[in-house]
């Protein structure tokens, strides 16, 4: 099971470029697809999940091109859009019915499959109730459940967590830890802790141009010995600000505790900290758009 993406460059009518370039492949496991609001990750779903072409490139899903033939894809992907819609008076079971009938599912096996993920996602106690009255926890477990009726080999998520409570978010990121397996996911967000949490790979993606493909033990073990804990006042900020990378800034009864990330030690005072994935995601971003 292998998903590549050659070359693929995608442009707008308009003349910009929402992609350049990119070059994956993908096998089982959850791929972490990191980056910025308007870096790109949504047009990239959008085109593996064969709903939008590249202008140039191609993807292969076990060697077989999907521009040309997209039905062998389809038979196996699962697709949560960010945007994804309910209907509000439908129930679980009769959204789930109608989802199956567009992936052509029918019959005892649909309602067989529609009882066990409900039961998967923790959603059958609330199996009758009306979508509209679900929380938005609920709600993405409702798309990820959809997405999930016919078994998918390719599984893509783009950005999950939006709008969802600290607790959701958990609970959110534990499932597709769950689902992963023998299953490609592809998992799009800008909240770094998300992937971090989840991803076996991590994918950088910034202004339509793949940054970094790594696994996140060794994107921390690049920014070792690269993040300082400093103490500053609170007139210093802007300063610092257009002198460094900061990763956190927490207020101190003696004043900002900044997080910066740097080669080099940013003041005389400043102490090494342990680094996180946010640091890492940061030094490969600032080192990568400053070259």
């Amino acid at each position: 099971m292998q998903l590549e993406i050659h070359e693929v460059s995608k442009q707008y009518k308009a003349g910009s470029w929402a992609l350049q370039n990119i070059n994956l492949q993908l096998q089982p496991g959850i791929v972490g697809l990191l980056g910025p609001n308007g870096a790109g990750k949504s047009t990239l779903m959008r085109i593996l999940a064969t709903l939008s072409q590249p202008t140039t490139g191609k993807v292969t899903w076990n060697g077989i091109d999907i521009r040309k033939n997209p039905d062998e894809l389809r038979r196996t992907l699962g697709y949560l859009p960010q945007d994804f819609g309910v209907y509000p008076n439908l129930n679980a079971i009769e959204f789930l019915e109608y989802a199956g009938a567009l992936k052509g599912l029918h019959g005892r096996n649909l309602k067989t499959r529609i009882l066990e993920i409900l039961e998967l996602l923790n959603l059958h106690e609330s199996a009758t109730r009306p979508i509209g009255s679900f929380s938005g926890g609920m709600r993405q477990r409702i798309g990820i459940a959809q997405a999930l009726l016919n078994d998918p080999q390719l599984l893509i998520i783009d950005e999950p967590t939006v709008g969802l409570d600290p607790e959701e978010r958990v609970r959110f990121r534990n499932l597709l830890t769950d689902l992963s397996g023998e299953r490609i996911i592809i998992f799009s967000t800008h909240i770094v802790s998300d992937i971090e949490a989840t991803a076996d790979q991590i994918a950088i993606l910034s202004r339509g141009h793949l940054l970094m493909r790594s696994d996140p033990a060794l994107l921390l073990k690049d920014v070792q010995g690269k993040v300082w804990s400093v103490i500053i006042q609170d007139q210093e900020l802007q300063e610092a600000r257009s002198k460094w990378t900061i990763s956190g800034t927490i207020r101190r009864q003696e004043g900002l505790q900044l997080r910066i990330v740097s080669d080099k030690p940013p003041l005389p005072h400043a102490s090494e900290v342990s680094p996180s994935l946010e640091d890492a995601y940061l030094y490969v971003k600032t080192a990568q758009e400053g070259a």
